[in-house]
């Protein structure tokens, strides 16, 4: 899908259907022929905009000719139900020309959604430098704001967890580690771009520009801390999780071996009156108490002693 926005003197985002200085090209799983009329209208080389739509494209930034591509990870929410992760990240690709601003990304996002419904305050489709670090900082936001929603989750499944072993809490825990480790190696290669495009100067920044990629390179560090403190939390848990179905199987196996030791006895001594031989009180009318108050008098000897060892 390609789109094209223009903002006017007021900051006020409008559709616009032509392509006109200082508006923002807006390519979302764009097709053939929209990278191509992109192309060749905007004269920016093809490669910049398809490089951001493989999904397994690495965060970098580079620049030809006055062209310069930035392309950083997204954090997007999982709508597969066959894949075990919560979110997952995906490209996204900045292309800052001299005329044109442009952005290509694989699927719809919410990132990009705010700004397309004009909920980001102070952007403008013109100020392309500007534009590119607000996009960055949504980004740093919503992966802060991402992180949170698992640390919520995190805690929900811990409760439930508290009152019952299942193998569905289990799998969420595995999910949510599997999110994390999506979330650490993107934000540290866009941390790597983000270093990069302050030292080394690709886009043309004032003093207010600095300052404010400065603030984005603080979030940004601020969620791979976060990352890394609940992956951390994530493993113990789940090595405590672990340890615990295991001593939880262990008491079952020796409950249950005590209870089997305790029925064999009643078990032995029917059998042994069961043999076609003299026994004691086999012409009594009350003969069959005597095995059964053997029975009950050894297992119950039995019971006592498991007692006292915390078998039961």
């Amino acid at each position: 899908m390609l789109s094209i926005y223009l903002t006017d003197e007021h900051g006020k985002l409008n559709e616009v259907n032509e392509l006109t200085k200082g508006c923002w090209i807006n390519l979302t799983s764009p097709t053939a022929e929209e990278i191509k009329y992109v192309v060749d209208h905007a004269e920016i080389p093809e490669d910049f905009i398809r490089d951001p739509l493989d999904d397994d494209e690495r965060s970098r930034i580079e620049k030809e000719d006055q062209n310069v591509l930035t392309i950083v990870d997204i954090p997007v929410k999982v709508n597969d139900e066959t894949d075990s992760a919560l979110y997952d990240t995906i490209p996204i690709g900045i292309i800052v020309t001299p005329f044109y601003f442009v952005t290509v990304c694989l699927q719809e996002n919410p990132i990009i959604n705010r700004f397309t419904q004009n909920k980001v305050k102070g952007f403008f489709t013109y100020k392309k430098t500007r534009f590119t670090l607000q996009i960055l900082y949504m980004i740093s936001v919503y992966y802060l704001n991402y992180l949170r929603r698992i640390d919520r989750k995190t805690t929900e499944i811990e409760y439930e967890l508290s009152q019952a072993m299942k193998n569905k809490e289990l799998f969420n825990l595995l999910s949510l580690q599997k999110t994390l480790v999506y979330f650490t190696t993107s934000l540290k290669a866009n941390n790597i771009v983000m270093e990069k495009m302050l030292k080394q100067h690709f886009l043309r920044m004032y003093e207010d520009d600095q300052d404010l990629l400065e603030d984005v390179i603080i979030e940004n560090k601020q969620a791979i801390e976060m990352t890394e403190v609940y992956s951390k939390v994530l493993n113990g848990m789940m090595d405590t999780y672990a340890s615990v179905i295991n001593n939880n199987v262990n008491f079952v196996m020796k409950f249950l071996t005590a209870i089997t030791i305790v029925l064999t006895i009643p078990t032995m001594v029917a059998s042994f009156y069961g043999m076609n031989v003299h026994i004691p009180f086999q012409n009594s009318p009350h003969a069959i108490w005597f095995p059964l108050l053997i029975s009950f008098t050894l297992s119950f000897v039995i019971v006592v002693i498991f007692w006292k060892k915390k078998y039961f």
